[in-house]
């Protein structure tokens, strides 16, 4: 499932934290693609959380390191899928929780994401690096705030077609969910890398948590009306 965009939830105020997170990801990706093969991968061990060097205890500035590898992104792809979720679903986020709490949601909810996954995986020395468990969050958030928000979304049809559909975000963030907890589980005892699942999952329950509370004393967004 691709999404594509929103149609009846326009923010009432510029996202403009949302598009500084999209740029500063973006040229960081380009500091990346500058680098020598062989000394990105010793800038992602440098810069990023390995989960195995926690076995050997912990120091207090390693925490820089769960912030670092919100930052960094494997290839492309990986960039894209990840700005993709943020520009469509961090929009309307911000726009309803303000700034500071957004930031609020976005860096604490990466950091237990990134939690997460180092307690399942405190035996892999592999590094962990991507957005993923902060826009998991800002995911998690919405589908709390805007569960009706109608999002465009495709599916791979016959391999050389997409499939569009219109669903309500509780649909769409919910499959995801699922797909997110399908897929951790069978990759439970992988030490071979890959997508960091339960990263995913402990940022989206984050950010479920985060916004029931905001809800809770500030009240739910207006929620947007949808004509066929």
């Amino acid at each position: 499932m691709i999404p594509f965009g929103t149609i009846n939830n326009p923010t009432k105020n510029r996202p403009y934290l949302t598009y500084s997170l999209m740029l500063v990801n973006v040229l960081v990706f380009a500091w990346e693609m500058s680098l020598p093969r062989a000394e990105l991968v010793r800038q992602f061990y440098e810069l990023s959380l390995v989960p195995c060097e926690f076995v050997h205890g912990f120091a207090p500035a390693q925490i820089i390191d769960f912030f670092r590898s919100m930052f960094l992104h494997g290839d492309v792809w990986h960039l894209i899928g990840n700005m993709i979720f943020l520009w469509i679903f961090g929009t309307n986020t911000e726009d309803f929780l303000g700034r500071r709490r957004f930031l609020a949601l976005y860096f604490a909810g990466g950091f237990v994401a990134a939690l997460a996954h180092t307690v399942l995986y405190h035996y892999v020395c592999l590094p962990l690096i991507g957005a993923s468990g902060a826009i998991s969050a800002v995911l998690g958030a919405y589908i709390v705030l805007y569960p009706g928000t109608r999002v465009r979304v495709g599916f791979p049809f016959l391999r050389f077609f997409i499939l569009p559909l219109t669903l309500p975000a509780w649909l769409v963030l919910g499959f995801w969910f699922i797909m997110q907890v399908f897929n951790g589980t069978a990759a439970l005892n992988s030490t071979t890398g890959g997508v960091a699942f339960f990263a995913h999952i402990g940022g989206f329950v984050f950010g479920l948590i985060f916004a029931f509370i905001h809800t809770i004393y500030r009240g739910a967004p207006e929620q947007p009306i949808y004509h066929d």
